[in-house]
């Protein structure tokens, strides 16, 4: 256990050692081109390395419901489980179940860790999978995003639901792989239907400009109708009561602020920059890229919708969980700027920025 930090600070060692991180990678891309093996050697071994290093971070914090949130929670549902107790919940029983089995082979400590690995590999898996020798980019995107550690520490079930889907997006062409992801986040976490049937829609119709239209359309009608929207979703339930108590604040969760959050819609604006600049001002094509574009548009644009709700970062996280992957995507799939390992350090740079301006903003 990693208890030599100060709770207080944990956050704190986190967000500095990705600040160290993103700039490390800047001036490294000054010294070598993107395809020089002397890069790739140094890609291959800082993202090993990340990657143990995170796994051992979050999956070692000492275990506190005070500066983990939901943490404790699940603690004390393990312990309960191993002592004995019967898992009784219908809500999202899976994810139970995978607590009181591992409840007879290991202790909480070793819990978490097997939790905080199978929350963080799948960003390792869709990184490697689609990027292969520069699988870092995508890998250090995720880890430097804004809710990354909080859904690694606090919201454990959604972030674990969430990688589970980004580990289905590893299969666009073995569809019943990909099903069968889907399948086991939704039961992990009921609101992974939201983006799982926005993607089977773009399996249907994949125009980006389409979605676009509805994402910036959306903006107006929540300035206008937003609290209709609320009332309208949280009576129909939106496939799960969980959903349904986001909206009416049955859930209640301390909240940083309520509102129109033309913070957070700011930066939810960045992918969707991103996709529009390399969609239709680079022609960039490839299909399972627009496929990601259009099911973050339909995300993003039902929280936007409801974005004055009591749980709205949480519904914010639906889509945000893709951010990272949609704005590195073209760049280490296409040769697009000169000197183009320097253009995606900086934008690494750049999407990192605003994380690190909410940790002043709401930490200090």
């Amino acid at each position: 256990m990693i208890d030599f930090f100060p709770l207080e600070h944990y956050y704190d060692v986190y967000i500095h050692f990705c600040l160290f991180l993103v700039v490390a990678n800047l001036l490294h891309a000054y010294s070598v081109s993107l395809n020089d093996e002397k890069n790739i050697k140094f890609l291959r071994t800082s993202g090993y390395v990340l990657l143990i290093l995170i796994t051992l971070y979050l999956g070692l914090r000492p275990i506190s419901g005070r500066f983990f949130g939901d943490m404790g929670t699940y603690s004390r549902y393990f312990m309960g489980y191993a002592n004995g107790l019967p898992v009784t919940t219908e809500k999202d029983a899976l994810f139970h179940f995978y607590m009181k089995t591992l409840s007879y082979v290991v202790g909480k400590h070793t819990f978490f860790l097997i939790t905080a690995a199978l929350y963080i590999f799948p960003h390792y898996i869709i990184s490697k999978k689609h990027f292969k020798p520069y699988w870092f980019y995508a890998f250090l995107m995720f880890v430097v995003s804004l809710s990354f550690y909080t859904y690694g520490t606090n919201g454990i079930r959604n972030g674990v639901a969430t990688a589970l889907f980004l580990w289905g997006l590893c299969y666009p062409k073995k569809k019943i792989i990909m099903g069968v992801l889907f399948l086991i986040a939704v039961l992990c976490h009921k609101s992974l239907l939201l983006p799982v049937m926005a993607y089977v829609l773009t399996l249907v119709y994949n125009k980006p400009k389409t979605y676009l239209i509805g994402w910036l359309s959306a903006i107006p009608i929540s300035l206008v109708l937003g609290s209709v929207f609320i009332t309208i979703f949280t009576s129909l339930g939106f496939g799960d009561d969980r959903l349904a108590g986001y909206l009416s604040g049955e859930y209640t969760e301390t909240e940083i602020k309520t509102g129109f959050r033309w913070d957070f819609l700011f930066y939810s604006a960045f992918p969707v920059f991103a996709g529009w600049y390399y969609i239709f001002k680079k022609n960039f094509q490839d299909k399972f890229y627009s496929q990601l574009f259009n099911t973050y548009l339909i995300c993003n644009g039902f929280w936007i919708l409801v974005i004055r709700a009591n749980f709205s970062n949480r519904f914010a996280y639906l889509s945000w969980f893709l951010m990272a992957i949609i704005i590195i995507y073209p760049p280490l799939k296409q040769l697009m700027f000169k000197n183009q390992q320097i253009m995606i350090a900086k934008i690494v740079v750049t999407y990192f920025l605003f994380t690190y301006l909410m940790y002043f903003v709401y930490y200090n």
